[in-house]
């Protein structure tokens, strides 16, 4: 598996974003970050959250 197909947790992306579980999953259920399915866990690719930050910065230096 490369970098970019790594798959995250949501404890992963709470700690890279500093948010709460509230707020991942509220990014998830609105579809602005990206997931997957895995059973019953819910797994977010890297090259997701680096898009979702990267939309977030390009929005802030509007």
């Amino acid at each position: 598996m490369t970098a970019d197909t790594e798959l995250l947790t949501v404890p992963q992306v709470m700690a890279h974003l500093k948010v709460g579980r509230s707020t991942v999953y509220d990014l998830i259920r609105t579809r602005q970050l990206a997931s997957l399915a895995v059973g019953r866990a819910r797994r977010i690719p890297t090259h997701a959250l680096s898009d979702y930050i990267h939309r977030h910065l390009d929005q802030e230096a509007a």
